[in-house]
């Protein structure tokens, strides 16, 4: 009986420890990562929470990370280059990685000055190649006469073809006073090679004109270039400055606007608008979020908006929200069609992250992404140079005036 009892403690005994040792095996804490396998799962988490597509691509995401995580990481250029590798099986060029350097190099672009040749670019998702979405006015690029949908194939002699948005912005980035050389290629013309001059550009957002039409109606011409943080208070300072000069009726030049800030297309749409509204903006739950005109507006004399295939982003909120609520009419030609949101996240090492994490819809829920936004009055135009804006030389502004005539007419002011 004694050797019996003797025999069951042995066996409790045994499978208690046996108990205690499965159990510290799974409490133990998981190996701890390394500072660059941190950086690609706060990457990772940031996608995960706030994508827009929550198929991720239609791929199973997490073992996207477990995957990139399984290679050694040594340094941050081999985080970098792995982060770059799991954002690109998003196959959205617009979600994407920012070492320190791009970074700044944004926040700087959207606080007013940068240094380089004075391109906004993209990657036309169909195409895979890196396109011009327009020259910025007075650079370096806008003189040499870079138009919006050129492609650059070549940057000093190496294919863009395999080059990440912000490998090709780097690439055309530098000093003041520096060369570098672009190989264009544009539809119905041969590959021409472009050597520039890179430049501090100043991006002063703004250019106002009071202007008098032949009938004699004074017309305060806007022309907007980027929607920058400055964007918003500038244009209504112009604004409010014709508006002491006796301006009846307003042209709001959008074109070759390549957008900017969200937050900044929402404010100028309340400059004009009493009420209603700006733009409706769907997560991927497909909840819908709205921002709203509160008035007064600075103005409400007749407006007429210049958009082309320059106009994009930004642009197109602000074109968008104006002529759905019958403020604006627009005129020129069918716009960008970029019709998603990115967030800005700064990451633990000083490099950034955007993310698409949201479409946008115009105020009659319009979804513009890859349409674009048709004109109340389409007029095409061949390339005019920058001193012709706004001169006859200028068909589309020159119908603009035509429109705001005859809208004054219509309201008795002529």
């Amino acid at each position: 009986m004694g050797f019996m009892n003797k025999q069951v403690f042995r066996v409790g005994f045994s499978l208690l420890m046996a108990f205690w040792l499965a159990l510290g095996t799974l409490t133990q804490p998981a190996m701890a990562l390394t500072t660059e396998q941190k950086l690609v799962s706060e990457v990772w988490r940031i996608v995960n929470r706030t994508y827009l597509d929550e198929t991720f691509n239609h791929q199973n995401w997490a073992a996207v990370r477990q995957k990139v995580l399984e290679k050694p990481l040594t340094d941050s250029n081999a985080s970098y280059a792995a982060i770059g590798k799991m954002l690109k099986s998003l196959d959205d060029p617009f979600t994407r990685f920012l070492d320190p350097e791009q970074y700044r190099s944004l926040q700087v672009n959207t606080s007013g000055e940068l240094t380089g040749v004075g391109l906004q670019i993209a990657l036309n998702p169909e195409t895979g190649k890196l396109e011009v979405v327009a020259p910025i006015a007075g650079s370096p690029a806008d003189k040499a006469g870079i138009r919006p949908r050129d492609r650059i194939l070549k940057i000093e002699g190496v294919s863009t073809e395999n080059l990440t948005l912000d490998e090709a912005a780097t690439k055309m980035r530098g000093p003041s006073g520096s060369l570098v050389t672009l190989l264009i290629e544009r539809d119905g013309e041969t590959e021409t090679e472009i050597r520039l001059t890179r430049d501090r550009i100043a991006l002063n957002p703004v250019v106002s004109d009071l202007r008098v039409s032949t009938e004699g109606t004074p017309i305060g011409y806007l022309r907007l270039t980027q929607f920058n943080a400055n964007a918003s208070t500038e244009l209504a300072h112009a604004i409010s400055s014709l508006e002491k000069k006796g301006a009846d009726a307003y042209i709001l030049d959008l074109r070759n606007n390549p957008g900017g800030l969200l937050q900044s297309g929402i404010e100028i749409a309340r400059l004009w608008l009493d009420s209603g509204t700006i733009v409706y903006t769907v997560n991927r739950q497909g909840i819908q979020g709205s921002f709203e005109a509160f008035g007064p507006p600075l103005t409400t004399d007749p407006l007429v908006i210049l958009v082309n295939q320059g106009t994009a982003s930004a642009s197109e909120i602000l074109a968008g929200a104006l002529q759905d609520n019958g403020r604006a009419q627009l005129v020129g030609e069918t716009t960008f069609g970029k019709g998603l949101i990115q967030s800005l996240f700064e990451l633990s090492d000083g490099s950034g992250l955007a993310v698409t994490i949201a479409k946008y819809e115009t105020p009659q829920h319009r979804d513009i992404n890859k349409l674009g936004i048709k004109p109340d009055k389409v007029i095409s135009q061949d390339p005019i140079n920058r001193d012709q804006i706004g001169t006859e030389a200028d068909l589309q502004y020159q119908a603009a005036v035509e429109l705001l005539k005859k809208n004054s007419v219509v309201a008795g002011k002529v």
